[in-house]
């Protein structure tokens, strides 16, 4: 796996509003993966997340984080490793409106419930289809 920085072609799709899928460590050391959006900011990531869910429960317990960003077709991805290193009551509900326009157009529409905002440190990442890192194995 390689280290950040990360190559302009990933930043170029990690800037999308592509699918991604969230891994987050249950108490009993499983993963959990979830669908989830995210921003990508200044080699950093942007989550958030309603105060029931289970994730900011994990997250809280455990901050080690993984995320798979879909391209187009798929096959093409880059995977995201790292640790949450802040969480944050996300008043006035700023930072998922932010996510909401990058994937929709326009503001989060659930106003009732608190959400949180968490920042994630990029620690190592690979690439695969059209963005394959080099210090991947190649067999």
């Amino acid at each position: 796996m390689s280290k950040p920085p990360l190559p302009p072609e990933a930043v170029a799709l990690l800037a999308k509003p592509s699918p991604c899928v969230m891994a987050t460590v249950r108490a009993d050391g499983a993963p959990v993966t979830t669908p989830t959006w995210y921003l990508w900011e200044d080699g950093r990531v942007l989550v958030n997340l309603d105060e029931s869910r289970v994730r900011l429960r994990h997250l809280r317990a455990d901050p080690r984080v993984s995320l798979t960003v879909l391209d187009e077709d798929w096959y093409t991805h880059v995977t995201l490793i790292g640790h949450v290193t802040e969480i944050h009551e996300d008043e006035g509900l700023a930072d998922i409106d932010r996510i909401a326009r990058h994937y929709t157009g326009g503001p989060y529409p659930d106003r009732v419930r608190t959400r949180f905002s968490a920042w994630i440190r990029v620690e190592r990442w690979h690439g695969w289809g059209a963005l394959k890192d080099s210090d991947q194995a190649s067999a």
